[in-house]
């Protein structure tokens, strides 16, 4: 059986942001939660959240990681098309308007991402689990430069955990090609993507009216933006491993 890689030795991850017909996202969630967390990992790939955004009621929201590129192929070819994915595709399938707005990427640096969580709850776990993660997609003119990670880590990374975050995560954009096209991902956007996860939106919310990440970041991480960041507060659901 393939190895289930941590969370810290996953050397890629896909940010995954669904586009769902409407009031179907709880349905898709109740199907990933029972059906697509164990079996996907059976095969070597780690589900490391799953969420709702609490801003776009049809959005679901979710990170997947693997060992490399060699594992990710591997895996994903053993996982759609196996006997999980053939039981229960149509039912997942039916749920969406769109699953390609996918960013394949990598930890911006050695151990940008080892301090996320990673305890699950049981199967049959109901209602939201606890905290409130900040997914922030900063879009870059260029792949993130040394200068660019100095700054988010002596800059954007304090001001976060100084300002209430609990645990945070960086990755930037892997430009490897897709090895499974039949999973397609968003290719030549250079990305920096920022995770911070706090415990609950009144946390979060102070941090934002705090105004320390509009003083001490965001003049500094200018020069480097091709397009304003695109940020998601995300409710991780109940059996989600990235949670508070």
């Amino acid at each position: 059986m393939p190895t289930t890689p941590s969370i810290a030795d996953c050397a890629i991850v896909e940010l995954r942001q669904y586009t769902l017909h409407p009031g179907q996202r709880d349905v898709l969630i109740d199907l990933f939660d029972r059906e697509f967390l164990e079996s996907q990992e059976r095969e070597g790939m780690r589900v490391i959240g799953q969420f709702r955004d609490l801003e776009r009621p049809d959005l679901f929201a979710w990170l997947r990681g693997f060992a490399d590129m060699a594992a990710r192929q591997r895996a994903l070819e053993a996982f759609y098309s196996g006997p999980v994915w053939a039981a229960h595709s149509d039912a997942a399938n039916a749920t969406m308007v769109d699953s390609d707005n996918v960013l394949l990427l990598r930890p911006a640096w050695p151990g940008a991402a080892a301090d996320l969580p990673a305890e699950r709850a049981a199967p049959g776990a109901s209602g939201p689990a606890p905290g409130l993660l900040n997914a922030t997609v900063f879009y870059l003119k260029e792949p993130a430069t040394p200068a660019l990670l100095d700054h988010c880590r002596e800059r954007m990374d304090p001001t976060l955990r100084a300002g209430g975050a609990r645990n945070t995560a960086w990755y930037a954009s892997e430009a490897s090609p897709n090895t499974f096209p039949r999973l397609p991902v968003r290719e030549g956007e250079p990305v920096l993507l920022g995770l911070a996860l706090f415990d609950d939106a009144g946390a979060l919310d102070a941090f934002a009216q705090g105004g320390a990440w509009q003083r001490d970041v965001e003049p500094g991480l200018a020069p480097w933006l091709a397009r304003a960041p695109e940020a998601h507060r995300l409710q991780p659901t109940a059996r989600s491993a990235l949670h508070a």
